[in-house]
């Protein structure tokens, strides 16, 4: 059959009923043959999917989900992109999503509370089937959103034990008090914290830090390098040298993420300056090449991709009406001792 001329919509788009004649059934026929509904036949359904394949028809899912009242889609929000933290969780989030029938969109709020609202609003017009959110600062206006919605909504990267609220993630706080144990327990004693971007969960780490610093009466606010831009490695590097600049006595740094401290050890090279023998390094995350450093970076591996798979899992069962046990899920991570520190 040659592929005939028809009318369509306004837009060119081709729609079921222009499937439904293409293949001569009805589009009630059509419809329940693209959701392989038992009761239609093979040889209809084999007669929909080639009417498919030759008009190019790609479902719409806002159509869709308006026929059936069940979206396929799950609004995804992160920080960023450019962060292999955040695509290690959205590969996994796909992967536990896409096999039970959900799509993702993803918007990136660029730590920004105001843009991540405008994204709310944006994608909650969509009428996605639930939301996985990234921790839990956020405008007052981006909760009533989400509580308004009533969707089914999962926070991933932090953990809380509060009433209602389901989570998948870790203490960032602990994680950054063990990282500073750790150098503590080393010998060092002037451990200074380097961070950027500064967003909610760098500033729990430094709490961790200060809190284990506080508790060995070693803390000094002079030793906290903290920089508002994008963390990376070029800006670890420039910090780096900052801080032996200004802070000639510090014997250990902790930088809030690995490619910071990846920039650190290069600069440190570049300074002929000695690691772990003059100042130790350690990172946070475990990113990739982190273990290939010289010396290899000392870190906290986090579980991203775990997080990611859990909190999909979680809204699975929220999406399908029923309740997690625990509401919140604690991945916890693991400080990886290699030769910087």
């Amino acid at each position: 059959m040659t592929e005939p001329t028809r009318r369509r919509r306004s837009s060119g788009r081709v729609t079921l009923q222009d499937v439904a004649r293409e293949a001569g059934v009805s589009p009630i026929t059509a419809s329940r043959a693209l959701r392989n509904e038992r009761g239609v036949g093979s040889e209809l359904s084999a007669r929909v999917q080639e009417a498919v394949q030759r008009l190019g028809y790609v479902p719409d899912p806002a159509a869709r989900a308006l026929a059936s009242s069940r979206s396929t889609q799950v609004a995804v929000l992160v920080p960023l992109l450019s962060n292999a933290l955040f695509v290690d969780l959205l590969e996994a989030v796909h992967r536990t999503l896409f096999p039970a029938g959900y799509q993702t969109l993803i918007g990136v709020t660029h730590y920004d509370p105001e843009e991540e609202e405008q994204l709310l609003r944006s994608y909650l017009a969509h009428r996605p089937a639930g939301l996985l959110v990234t921790g839990f600062d956020r405008t007052e206006g981006a909760r009533q959103l989400i509580q308004a919605s009533g969707l089914p909504c999962v926070h991933l990267m932090e953990a809380t034990e509060a009433s209602g609220v389901y989570c998948a993630g870790f203490s960032q706080m602990e994680a950054g008090a063990a990282i500073a144990e750790h150098l503590l327990s080393r010998g060092r004693r002037r451990i200074a914290f380097v961070a950027a971007q500064l967003d909610p969960r760098t500033m729990q780490r430094a709490e961790g830090y200060r809190r284990v610093m506080r508790r060995a009466g070693l803390y000094d606010a002079r030793l906290e390098l903290l920089c508002p831009e994008q963390s990376s490695i070029s800006l670890g590097a420039r910090l780096f040298e900052d801080l032996l600049k200004t802070r000639t006595d510090v014997d250990a740094v902790f930088f809030c993420n690995d490619d910071l401290a990846q920039g650190g050890l290069l600069a440190a090279h570049r300074l002929g300056v000695a690691v772990p023998d003059r100042v130790a390094v350690a990172g946070f995350n475990d990113l990739a090449g982190s273990d290939q450093m010289w010396p290899a970076l000392t870190t906290v591996r986090t579980p991203r991709a775990e997080i990611g798979e859990a909190g999909a899992r979680m809204l699975l069962q929220l999406m399908r009406g029923e309740l997690p046990q625990p509401s919140c899920v604690r991945l916890g991570w693991q400080v990886v001792v290699r030769e910087s520190a």
